[in-house]
């Protein structure tokens, strides 16, 4: 017993396939029409252009006059000089901006690192006080020390000087007797002693 299999479309795939028949139906008319005026206007081409010819050939009238040809010519010279030089002038003027903009690129640079700079210089000036300030205190204590040690020899000196002076003349009146009076210089305290 043989299956045989039928391929049957589907609605939808039937509407597809009338869609885009209809479609390359449609482009293919416009196709036929196009063609159609393309040979129309290639006709209506080579007919002016046989006429055209067939009018310059027959009237010297549009044949170029040679003085305004050459006046044409000479003109057409002169432009382009005068272009030629526009360009150089605009390669120069091109030239001339770009080096001034380099230069106003190395300025903004230059103006940046000197505004650095200052801005480290003014907090180096304002450091400078409380740096000074400590090298001072630095250099200052051992002059203090100094002083101190200078004033303790000298209170000292003072002391031994007074307990000298106080068993001297202990001697003094012992000898009174004798009329022998020994005078010693007196020692006044110094007004940075104290």
């Amino acid at each position: 017993m043989n299956a045989t299999v039928n391929n049957v479309a589907t609605p939808s795939e039937n509407a597809m396939t009338n869609t885009t028949a209809n479609v390359a139906a449609n482009l293919q008319q416009e196709i036929n029409l196009l063609k159609v005026e393309l040979e129309q206007k290639d006709l209506l081409v080579q007919q002016l252009s046989e006429e055209l010819f067939r009018l310059v050939k027959g009237n010297t009238a549009f044949l170029p006059n040679v003085e305004i040809h050459e006046q044409h010519s000479e003109e057409m010279r002169f432009l382009e000089q005068k272009l030629a030089m526009v360009e150089n002038q605009l390669m120069l003027t091109q030239a001339q901006i770009q080096e001034r903009d380099r230069e106003a690129v190395e300025l903004r640079q230059t103006i940046q690192e000197m505004t650095d700079r200052n801005r480290m210089l003014e907090q180096v000036v304002q450091e400078l006080p409380n740096i000074y300030r400590a090298k001072f205190a630095e250099r200052i204590v051992p002059i203090k020390q100094k002083i101190e040690a200078l004033q303790k020899e000298n209170r000292q000196l003072h002391i031994e000087l007074q307990s000298l002076s106080f068993r001297l003349s202990g001697r003094t009146t012992r000898r009174s007797t004798s009329q022998q009076r020994l005078e010693l210089p007196r020692v006044m305290p110094s007004p940075a002693l104290g």
